[in-house]
């Protein structure tokens, strides 16, 4: 009989904190007005709940209140972001940089560009048997850079092998050559120290439901100073946001993506060692109780090159998807999960030189807030059996 549900994918979507729901809460009932009506006190409350969040996010992340956008989610705010600055009348040039192993709401948006004539460099990662796979070299960007470069986007931690990119150097190099600098963050903020001045980001994506908050909001940091970013709005109709995204605020939403990020900011030091343990503890079980498992992505060992939380491990001769399908009451993926509905292999351990078999062959563990060492424990008994079993079937 199946044992009890244990979630270890975090990586896709978070369970919204006990208290982050208690601080939404009034304001789908009781103060619900929208931010936009200045005519009465309705409006007037949830503004002020709106420029309370936003003030909030932007200290959490060394910017400062105007500089944040609100969005329905990490995937509108990279758009905006790379299409946002492309679509400008007045820009560099039409030459774009990106790497690989980027998020679909990265690499889709660029495709499309690329497709209406600008140009994208595709930058490679370390390869699968190097210490620090799946990062890209600062080097290697400042290589790519040229009189028409317009931006450079890189993401900040990954979100399948959970490599945490050289931001701060590429941010130095973008701006000593005058490019801007767009990073998707959405893995990061939270989990790991995000400040846009220390990396001189001058475009930087989140969302709510990667933090123990809420699906369905977002938000873009938007540098308006040395330089002054100006996007092209993708959203028309109202001029919210700036002029920069037209639509009626999620006030509930924005309200609980500030209060968990606060919360995530006050725990992450004791909460990165706890989950860094009970990771490497996962991984010292699966390794000794199976033989051809391979870590996917930087080494476990190596300061300051993965998520705390993040394990990715390919399990030599045994397909990923009827591993999952042997054990339903495990919450894992076996890829990207905005991706997951494609059957092709996973992009980013392809770009590592995986082969084909050895990435469908991979499963993706991401540890949060609430796993146990005992959820640990049992998670590790289970993909044992249920790897054994299929080794027999062959």
């Amino acid at each position: 009989m199946p044992g009890p549900r244990i979630y270890l994918d975090h990586h896709a979507t978070t369970p919204v904190d006990a208290r982050v729901l208690e601080a939404m809460l009034p304001y789908f009932s009781e103060q619900f007005g929208n931010p936009a009506s200045v005519s009465h006190v309705f409006g007037w409350e949830a503004k002020e709940a709106v420029d309370v969040a936003r003030e909030s996010l932007a200290t959490s992340i060394g910017a400062r209140p105007k500089e944040i956008v609100f969005t329905s989610g990490a995937t509108e705010s990279n758009n905006l972001a790379l299409r946002g600055v492309a679509e400008r009348t007045r820009r560099r040039g039409d030459h774009l940089v990106s790497v690989g192993t980027e998020h679909k709401s990265v690499l889709d948006p660029l495709a499309r560009l690329g497709r209406q004539g600008y140009e994208v460099t595709w930058l490679p990662v370390r390869p699968a048997d190097d210490s620090q796979a799946g990062l890209v070299e600062p080097d290697q960007v400042a290589a790519a850079l040229r009189d028409d470069t317009l931006l450079v986007s890189v993401m900040m931690a990954n979100n399948e092998i959970g490599a945490i990119q050289p931001i701060a150097e590429i941010g130095a190099i973008c701006k000593r050559s005058g490019v801007l600098f767009h990073c998707d963050a959405t893995q990061a903020v939270g989990k790991i120290p995000v400040d846009v001045e220390q990396l001189q980001v001058d475009l930087l994506s989140f969302s709510g439901h990667k933090i123990y908050g809420p699906k369905g909001v977002g938000a873009l940091y938007v540098r308006r100073r040395r330089p002054h970013v100006r996007l092209e709005p993708q959203n028309r109709g109202g001029g919210h946001e700036y002029g920069l995204r037209s639509g009626t605020l999620n006030v509930p939403g924005i309200v609980g993506m500030a209060k968990a990020l606060e919360i995530c900011l006050a725990e992450m030091d004791d909460e990165a060692v706890r989950l860094a343990a009970l990771r490497n503890r996962l991984y010292d079980r699966l390794n000794h109780g199976l033989d051809d498992v391979l870590l996917c992505g930087p080494a476990l060992d190596v300061p300051g090159a993965r998520l705390p939380g993040n394990l990715n491990l390919s399990f030599v001769g045994v397909d990923g998807e009827a591993l999952l399908m042997g054990m339903p009451e495990l919450a894992l993926s076996s890829g990207a999960t905005c991706t997951s509905a494609d059957p092709e292999p996973s992009h980013v351990l392809r770009q590592l030189g995986l082969s084909d078999d050895l990435t469908r062959a991979s499963l993706r563990f991401g540890l949060g807030r609430n796993n146990t060492a005992d959820e640990i424990d049992q998670t590790a008994e289970r993909i044992c059996e249920a790897v054994q079993r299929l080794r027999k079937l062959g």
